[in-house]
């Protein structure tokens, strides 16, 4: 999935996103047999594949393409170029494997309607394309799966192609138009609040980190571990453990880490071993599956672990963290895939009896992080409760939620929970992900909305340097990171340390930081950041006709 379907929703994204772009003969951009013809209508344009070629190695549009493209904003016409010379890393094996998959089938019959063939072989013909594209000395890329079209031409029919992007991603644009339906609600407020400090300032001490590689034999997990710490550490703070994304890191999230040791508090971040980065690489050069069912229960309970061993080194006289470790008062804080491991931890129960349902159905217009939940329908029981009664506190950062709670899972959440949800976020859309979830948690909840955000966003600089390569498309790109993202992160190191505080003596000196007004303080032209504890009345309204429209 991760890589692999982000490869595989690429390519399906360009064939679509280029059609919205009007443009879909670019979209086709490249060479089919030897033409590749638009229809609308009774009205058809074509295009040399040869025109596209010459694009893709020069960087500019031939005469007769660039009528079209001329009418595109530049951003558009750079994100077509870039699509046209990005290659998809994927061999003949596993494309041919992606492609006899559920989704893979879906996203083929779908597409399948919008190519215009005198036959029945829409599907066989895309299929040959996709397997026989990626046999070519250059690779799988949109210019070797036209050449690679059996046929002499490639025909596209505009309106459906219209109505096929339409489908992928449904939650990403249903998410925009809950955020114009809401729109006059996010007015900003006047606030005659003063702030005496800076939450997301470095605090004065001195922080280390300490490298663990903790064994779970009873699970044969190996689970490495940093743990941030300072001499100031002490168990009048809670312990703070932190959940990285699928196929991501330890590191994630590591400026947080710092911040948060800088303050005091020890931060153990862990790397979970059957969905971290190691492992996903080494599903796609095996060819094996890039994530087991069992890693949904496994990830709460390597959590778990971890703060078992913690425990044993706060007793541990040669340990530097000896009586520093506040074992039983934990928070987690969970990105993304991480997200959901931290509510489920926090008392979310996994309930799979709809989900195994959903995943069996029409998956073309899932997200990607829809896809990943329907790897939990392989699990044998139908609901799952992993809940550490040590965890009290929980930040869920664009969190996985919409199909692996069920109607009722995230009713379980036992601890004050706060949810990060980002506008503009592809991966895991806010509006089925975190703003229908939330209003199942019971209070006291907070939700924080990055108006222009990304699911990056927040994301360590250090791990989205390949972002700037990546195409624009209806799944995925797009990606606010690095310093332009910068006052989003800014503002996470404030809420998440003054959330922390309210487990310490210093809860009321930080309580003002988890308020509209200071996520109205803290915003920026760019970013406008909003907080509440409950979804406005005229919003419900949206949400509850999704919900319905879901049923």
């Amino acid at each position: 999935m991760g890589r692999i379907w982000g490869n595989l929703q690429t390519f399906t994204g360009w064939f679509c996103a280029i059609a919205i772009a009007q443009i879909l003969g670019t979209t086709t951009s490249a060479k089919a047999a030897e033409t590749v013809v638009v229809r609308f209508g009774p009205f058809a344009e074509s295009f040399a594949v040869a025109d596209l070629q010459k694009a893709a190695e020069t960087g500019e549009f031939p005469r007769d393409i660039a009528l079209f493209t001329n009418k595109l904003p530049e951003e558009q016409r750079l994100s077509l170029l870039g699509a046209l010379r990005m290659k998809i890393p994927l061999n003949v094996v596993t494309i041919s494997r992606l492609l006899n998959t559920q989704i893979g089938t879906a996203i083929l019959n779908d597409l399948a309607t919008a190519v215009v063939r005198k036959d029945q072989a829409g599907v066989q013909a895309l299929r040959a394309g996709f397997v026989l594209g990626s046999t070519s000395p250059e690779g799988l890329s949109i210019l070797s799966f036209i050449k690679s079209y059996p046929s002499q031409r490639l025909e596209i029919n505009l309106p459906q192609s219209f109505r096929v992007a339409s489908n992928l991603n449904s939650g990403f644009w249903l998410t925009q138009q809950f955020m114009l339906a809401i729109a006059p609600q996010l007015n900003p407020i006047t606030s005659q609040i003063s702030f005496t400090f800076d939450p997301s300032a470095p605090g004065v001490n001195q922080y280390e980190v300490l490298g663990l590689q903790l064994n779970d034999q009873k699970r044969n997990r190996k689970i490495p571990v940093d743990v941030y710490w300072s001499n100031a550490s002490t168990t009048e703070k809670p312990v703070i453990v932190f959940s990285h994304g699928f196929g991501s890191v330890r590191t994630d999230m590591r400026y947080l880490a710092q911040h948060l040791a800088s303050h005091g508090y020890i931060v153990a971040a862990l790397e979970h071993p059957g969905s971290n980065e190691t492992n996903t690489n080494l599903a796609i050069k095996n060819n094996t599956k890039l994530i087991q069912p069992q890693e949904f229960l496994d990830r709460p309970k390597d959590i778990s672990f971890v703060l078992d061993e913690l425990e044993k080194l706060n007793q541990t006289a040669s340990s530097p963290l000896q009586g520093k470790v506040a074992s039983n008062n934990a928070m987690v804080i969970g990105y993304s895939f991480g997200g959901g491991t931290a509510l489920a931890i926090a008392g979310a129960e996994l309930e799979l009896e709809e989900l195994k349902q959903r995943c069996k159905k029409n998956v073309t217009g899932f997200s990607f992080g829809e896809t990943l939940q329907c790897v939990a329908q392989e699990l044998p029981a139908n609901k799952y409760q992993l809940r550490d009664p040590r965890i009290k506190r929980a930040i869920a950062l664009s969190p996985t939620s919409s199909l692996m709670f069920g109607k009722n899972g995230l009713r379980q959440v036992q601890v004050p929970t706060l949810v990060w949800a980002a506008s503009a976020d592809k991966t895991l859309p806010a509006l089925p992900e975190q703003v229908i979830g939330f209003t199942k948690i019971p209070s006291p909840k907070w939700l924080v909305g990055v108006l222009g955000g990304t699911h990056l966003s927040v994301k360590d600089p250090s791990t989205t340097m390949d972002q700037a390569q990546k195409p624009n498309t209806a799944l995925f790109g797009g990606e606010v990171v690095g310093e332009q993202a910068a006052d989003i992160r800014k503002y996470l190191q404030a809420i998440a340390l003054a959330f922390a505080a309210q487990m310490t003596p210093e809860a009321e000196q930080y309580e003002v930081f988890l308020t509209p007004d200071y996520a109205q303080f803290a915003s920026t032209q760019a970013f406008p950041i909003r907080l509440v504890t409950r979804i406005p009345t005229q919003a419900m309204l949206v949400v509850r006709q999704y919900i319905k429209t879901e049923e």
